[in-house]
């Protein structure tokens, strides 16, 4: 017994207390940071993108393709393209993870989560969610298992993943969503009962990501069913998916 005090002592407290306001390393590449002025339009950035997220003429970056390897930053001699550290990238709209030089990370999340009352009112104690990987790579899978660990501690607010769609809110979809995996994601959707959600979570189920001109997935589920959240990343990291889902079920405060 004292030899298991002494160790929490010792370790401390190692969960993240305030989760929102949680502080990302420096070389993290989060929302994109864009000086149009500054490109001469030699297109090089948008040659070596490998997801064709990169657009010149106006500079724009769509998140939701970007796997923010760096490959643009890089290669720009310009000092036109950075990336900040600023990790809430979600939004319920899929206009919003189109970035250009007048988004700022205050802008950002200010207006990328419009909350709604039904929402809100439904899901704000309790979120229980289906993780369906449509053919991932397991990056985002296991960014995802991170979220309840003991350091982000997802379940404190009520979110959870759940074994089975008849136990849960709404589905979370990872990788591009391949011909195999197809069936099965609307299968799974369907027995999640009413009101239910659906989020896209990475590069790969938001756009197909690197897979996007594969000829073996099939995205037609995408078309058929609204989605709610759309999150980021490749991978997505854990305090973006936390803070995106808080943002969408947590009712907005006014000052």
């Amino acid at each position: 017994m004292f030899d298991t005090l002494k160790s929490k002592i010792y370790q401390g407290k190692q969960y993240i207390k305030n989760i929102e306001c949680a502080q990302m390393r420096e070389q993290f590449r989060g929302l994109p940071i864009l000086k149009d002025k500054n490109c001469d339009n030699c297109a090089k950035c948008q040659n070596i993108c490998p997801t064709g997220a990169l657009n010149i003429n106006p500079l724009t970056i769509d998140m939701g393709k970007c796997t923010f390897c760096g490959a643009c930053k890089n290669i720009c001699t310009k000092n036109a393209i950075n990336f900040s550290n600023f990790y809430k990238l979600s939004t319920t709209d899929s206009k919003n993870l189109v970035i250009d030089e007048r988004m700022t990370k205050e802008l950002f999340e200010k207006t990328a989560i419009e909350t709604k009352k039904e929402i809100t009112s439904v899901f704000s104690k309790s979120l229980k969610l289906r993780q369906v990987s449509a053919g991932g790579c397991n990056g985002c899978e296991m960014e995802l298992n991170a979220c309840s660990n003991v350091n982000f501690d997802m379940g404190r607010f009520g979110i959870d993943f759940v074994a089975s769609p008849r136990h849960a809110d709404g589905i979370v979809i990872t990788g591009p969503v391949t011909k195999n995996m197809a069936y099965a994601l609307e299968d799974c959707y369907k027995a999640v009962p009413n009101p239910k959600m659906v989020i896209l979570c990475g590069a790969c189920a938001i756009s197909g990501g690197i897979f996007q001109n594969s000829t073996e997935i099939d995205r037609e589920f995408l078309k058929k069913y609204p989605i709610d959240l759309y999150i980021p990343g490749c991978p997505v990291h854990p305090l973006t998916f936390i803070n995106g889902v808080l943002g969408y079920i947590k009712e907005k405060k006014t000052h």
